[in-house]
């Protein structure tokens, strides 16, 4: 029996977060891995870097079912040192504007990856990437190399896509490196990635919040991956709980005059304006709480393809399945599906 039965097909989706490795950069990755047993998860997805096998699992979704490419992690900067950085960024967006073009019907348009560990470089690839190449918007990781977000270094970049009024995808990276307690050098049990992700994904949002950011740029466009990670679930906490105490468990003054002086609207209010994507593993739960807290004006059909326990497609057909079984207007749909993120990448 196919395993799509029973769920609608028609209509257009784009999958605004989905994953890949293109060929030639996966062979320059594996020569540059240090470690060759890291890269045991990424070799058992043929779907990930096999284009054959990424066309036919696609086809189960029908004609309108697309994908917007971005790279899959380890961020480039973990990679490749500052001075190689630059060309396996080059490298990434030149093999995924060539799958593009050789496949347009089912790759509409990809998301550029910039060596953020080489500053001066990250805005030549920016520029190159959406001017030359094509790119829509590009892909930051929720910290680089360990420095947060709202580095000053890192600043151009948001200015530049907020003057381009083009989105940024922002992906959480975090490694069993990172311990659960103090005591302890490794992570246990992936906890690094199951628990530690969303809140990597949640400290860099607030990061960038208390820095001024949507503040400076009230238009600008972030993609947040897993549906806005804890920030939706903890709105209360967020709201009464910090917005309107931020300070009060501070010895000093610092962070009451920083609400002042930088962020003239309650905090809650900037985490509102971030978009997010829908890729919670098929969670009816998670996605409810998640349209509930950003609307379906500020949130793109996105499924993680292909990390899922069937390489791909599993995560799409449940993704598809919570969305067409949620109390949604056909219109409001359209706009989860594909409305909005054709808006925010100004496609046609």
């Amino acid at each position: 029996m196919n395993s799509n039965e029973g769920i609608p097909m028609s209509g257009s989706k784009i999958d605004a977060y989905s994953h890949i490795l293109p060929a030639p950069y996966f062979a320059r990755m594996r020569e540059l891995a240090v470690d060759a047993g890291a890269l045991k998860r990424w070799l058992e997805l043929s779907a990930l870097h096999d284009l054959d096998a990424r066309l036919r699992m696609m086809d189960e979704f029908g004609d309108g079912y697309q994908q917007v490419l971005t790279l899959s992690s380890p961020p480039i900067e973990l990679l490749a040192g500052p001075s190689e950085s630059a060309a396996l960024a080059r490298l990434a967006n030149t093999s995924m504007r060539e799958l593009c073009e050789r496949h347009p019907d089912r790759f509409p348009a990809f998301v550029a990856s910039l060596p953020m560990n080489n500053p001066d470089a990250t805005m030549l690839e920016l520029a190159h990437a959406i001017d030359d190449l094509g790119a829509r918007g590009v892909q930051v990781f929720t910290n680089v190399n360990g420095r947060p977000l709202d580095d000053p270094a890192f600043r151009p970049v948001f200015d530049e896509m907020a003057r381009r009024d083009l989105p940024i995808w922002m992906h959480p990276t975090r490694s069993a490196a990172f311990a659960d307690y103090a005591t302890e050098d490794t992570s246990a049990y992936e906890i690094w990635w199951a628990l530690g992700w969303p809140y990597e994904t949640s400290v860099a949002m607030a990061r960038l919040v208390f820095s001024g950011l949507l503040e400076r740029h009230p238009d600008i466009k972030i993609i947040t991956h897993h549906l806005g990670a804890m920030i939706p679930y903890l709105e209360g906490r967020i709201g009464l709980g910090w917005s309107d105490q931020l300070g009060s468990r501070t010895a000093g003054e610092e962070f009451a005059r920083l609400r002042r002086e930088r962020l003239p609207r309650r905090p809650l209010d900037y985490f509102r304006r971030f978009y997010a994507d829908t890729a919670l593993s098929g969670s009816a739960i998670g996605t409810r709480c998640g349209l509930d807290f950003f609307g379906t004006d500020h949130v793109v059909f996105g499924t993680d393809c292909p990390f899922d326990p069937e390489g791909g497609p599993l995560y799409i057909r449940e993704t598809i399945r919570v969305l067409d079984g949620l109390d949604l207007t056909d219109a409001a749909r359209a706009r989860i599906y594909h409305g909005t993120i054709r808006r925010l990448m100004r496609l046609p």
